[in-house]
């Protein structure tokens, strides 16, 4: 079996080189997935990189120089887009080597149909004899995984083809795009005045179990403003517009505003968290653009394990109240009381906010777009 690199530049010509990259289905877990993409970017330069992806998860690569060509992979989405028309898509690029970062039985079967000669992903989910580097996630005695960093697990993959260890430096980019309409919400609510700007991310589309209470941000965002005289803004998705506007709302202050009102999109996202100065967020996919630029972030933890995405990030604070019933992993709280969110105040949350910017006072300053 190939497992170094230069037994793969044997393999076939550097110019050649066609490698797909099957990402991760969550947005958080395709950030965690960027140190590993760029190892592999920077060890084949003249490759050609394909990647397969959920739709709603392309924009996060927007403005990135990795990829000769991104594609849209839903079961549920158009004809294009489903298995076998993804397999032929990738047929027709005969690609060398397939990397797993999903670890469903469907991503594998895409890429053998797809002709990768070589497939490098974990056995999980009876598709073991699909791949050619069969990697394997850490278990206990009875055979249930353990809680470990994703983005080590995501780095492994590279590993396997004898890149060196990709490290923790997660990255992302805007596109200009992206940065004018961030500059035109940043001028809409006159956010220059301020000497620093915080954004709240409320959303969790894993589910209520990750959401921190509305009440408890819009206290939190009346604090900050009141003691760091600092402008916040309240960032949302599509469907968490009325949230955004009422966390907003009940903060009683003029400083605070929302991104209710606004275009929105993972672009726009990227280009605010870029600009703030610290990022309070559920632990959800945002969480991780603060990582990607080098941006303080106050992560608060409910019912799930922190281990599982924790990044190295030396700007980063989590926090979780500690409770007999979790972390339990459940998208519903299941006895219905919530107390791992519950009990997490915003006078704790503050604590931790200042604790980052007294660490990392830097104010942010935007020049250029960061695209490619």
């Amino acid at each position: 079996m190939i497992t170094n690199q230069a037994n793969l530049s044997q393999q076939c010509d550097s110019k050649q080189k066609r490698i797909v990259l099957f990402l991760p289905n969550w947005v958080g877990d395709v950030v965690m997935a960027t140190p590993a993409v760029h190892a592999l970017y920077t060890a084949y330069p003249e490759a050609k990189l394909l990647a397969v992806c959920r739709p709603y998860v392309k924009q996060v690569l927007d403005g990135s120089p990795w990829f000769s060509e991104v594609i849209a992979c839903d079961k549920h989405g158009s004809k294009s887009e489903r298995l076998f028309a993804v397999a032929s898509r990738l047929r027709h690029e005969q690609p060398h080597i397939a990397i797993l970062f999903s670890n469903s039985l469907r991503t594998a079967l895409i890429a053998r149909f797809g002709g990768a000669s070589r497939i490098v992903g974990y056995v999980r989910y009876g598709r073991g004899w699909l791949l050619t580097d069969r990697l394997w996630q850490k278990c206990d005695l009875y055979g249930r995984y353990q809680p470990t960093p994703i983005i080590d697990d995501y780095n492994r993959l590279v590993m396997k083809l004898g890149i060196p260890n990709p490290g923790h430096r997660m990255r992302l980019f805007t596109t200009e795009s992206d940065e004018s309409a961030a500059k035109s919400i940043w001028e809409a609510h006159r956010l220059d005045r301020y000497s620093r700007v915080v954004l709240l991310n409320p959303g969790a589309a894993f589910g209520a179990a990750k959401q921190w209470p509305m009440e408890s941000f819009a206290q939190l965002a009346r604090i900050l403003t009141q003691k760091l005289s600092c402008g916040v803004l309240v960032l949302c998705g599509p469907t968490e517009r009325v949230q955004a506007r009422r966390i907003a709302a009940d903060s009683r202050s003029p400083h605070v505003f929302s991104l209710a009102d606004a275009p929105l999109s993972l672009g726009v996202t990227k280009a605010l968290v870029r600009r703030a100065n610290l990022l309070i967020t559920t632990d959800s996919g945002p969480r991780h653009f603060a990582a990607a630029f080098n941006r303080p972030v106050v992560t608060l933890f409910g019912p799930t394990h922190i281990s599982w995405t924790e990044t190295y990030f030396e700007k980063a604070v989590h926090l979780q109240k500690p409770v007999p019933c979790g972390p339990c992993q459940k998208r519903v709280c299941p006895l219905q009381h919530h107390r791992c969110m519950r009990e997490l105040s915003p006078a704790d949350v503050f604590e931790a906010v200042q604790v980052l910017l007294n660490r990392f006072p830097e104010r942010v300053r935007i020049e250029v777009p960061l695209a490619a």
